[in-house]
């Protein structure tokens, strides 16, 4: 037990030196609208927390009142509809609404569901070469020659 403690104390502390808070915080929050296991993770004030603080040109203070209202009712809905959820990502997540006309019911889901991709590109594009570069080999070598690769 205590060496995988260890190890999952080395890994983080890996991730907090190569991502900043708030990206991590941007990675966490779009968790809220994972579709995996019928939104098993899905919460409202961790979307309207994503749309304000990292949306804020995009949504307007009247628009994120709208938002909250508009996830409610999404929440009661999903059960109502088995097919959505069945969803594995995000990008499933954007054709169901659109397969079901919910794009035009939830339009400010929709819109934040179809940005998210873009925000989270830059630090999947980073997890990517990290793997690239971190091979099991490579991982006995010190972090100050890895950032030098």
């Amino acid at each position: 037990m205590d060496i995988f403690l260890a190890t999952i104390d080395y890994q983080l502390q890996e991730l907090h030196s190569r991502f900043n808070d708030h990206t991590v915080e941007l990675l966490v929050l779009s968790t809220a609208l994972n579709p995996r296991n019928g939104f098993i993770l899905f919460k409202i004030d961790d979307i309207c927390k994503l749309a304000e603080k990292f949306y804020p040109n995009d949504f307007m203070e009247q628009e994120l009142v709208r938002l909250r209202i508009e996830l409610q009712h999404f929440e009661l809905d999903i059960p109502n509809h088995p097919e959505l959820q069945e969803l594995s990502g995000i990008h499933e997540l954007c054709q169901g609404l659109v397969k079901k006309r919910k794009s035009v019911i939830y339009p400010l889901i929709d819109r934040l569901v179809l940005t998210l991709p873009v925000s989270t590109a830059i630090t999947e594009w980073a997890f990517s070469i990290m793997k690239i570069i971190k091979t099991k080999l490579q991982n006995k070598m010190e972090d100050n020659f890895l950032h030098d690769c």
